[in-house]
């Protein structure tokens, strides 16, 4: 089936484009979507009557997408969820859990703007698409744990388990200072006591004599 593109789509071509579609995707994306119109020569002739005013929307809505690109790329967005105690999760974080974390902090995105690679069923801080407009694309990251003090340690690169590692391993060093102090007192008392008798006996000698 061939359609004429309204807009730039990703692998298919440019605005104004003729391109070869299978008729499925055609009719489930591109056409309900507004992407394309079917080419036939009264669509061809009425996007080329208004040509110029769909290049100068998609200019508007380009800069629009750029300015909301450069507020949100690279940011990150909280995503609180239960999981096991090896990190994962009780289910999957999807494009609607994206969307609804960042509009909570104020950023509006459509779930069909999120592109999620590999579903994300762990901890963690797992990076995200975000198609804003066929030429602009952001990233941003899904700090994903159980608590916000969790996500907190995360955001500085560290897990909860390596939290753990640390202060078990701080633990064992206080204790191993602890015995070497306990070792070194005690052979300071051993010294003592060896110093004492060495002592002892030549008193109790010079008093024999004194008799």
């Amino acid at each position: 089936m061939q359609v004429i593109l309204l807009e730039r789509v990703a692998k298919l071509g440019q605005m104004g484009d003729v391109v070869d579609v299978k008729p499925g995707f055609a009719r489930n994306f591109l056409l309900p979507q507004g992407k394309a119109l079917s080419a036939s020569e009264q669509n061809i002739a009425d996007f080329e009557a208004r040509k110029a005013q769909l290049e100068a929307r998609n200019l508007e809505t380009k800069k629009e997408a750029e300015a909301l690109a450069a507020k949100i790329d690279g940011q990150q967005f909280v995503v609180i969820r239960q999981a096991s105690d090896g990190g994962s999760l009780y289910g999957s974080v999807s494009t609607r859990d994206a969307a609804a974390v960042a509009k909570e902090e104020g950023v509006t995105v459509d779930r069909k703007q999120v592109i999620i690679r590999q579903p994300i069923k762990t901890l963690g801080l797992h990076e995200v698409e975000v198609h804003l407009h066929p030429e602009v694309e952001a990233v941003i990251t899904l700090n994903v744990a159980r608590s916000p003090e969790e996500a907190e340690l995360q955001a500085t690169g560290k897990t909860i388990q390596d939290a753990a590692a640390e202060a078990e391993a701080a633990a064992d060093y206080e204790i191993a200072e602890l015995f070497d102090d306990i070792g070194s007192a005690a052979s300071e008392d051993e010294d003592l006591a060896e110093t004492v008798e060495e002592v002892l006996p030549e008193d109790a000698e010079g008093q024999k004599d004194e008799g």
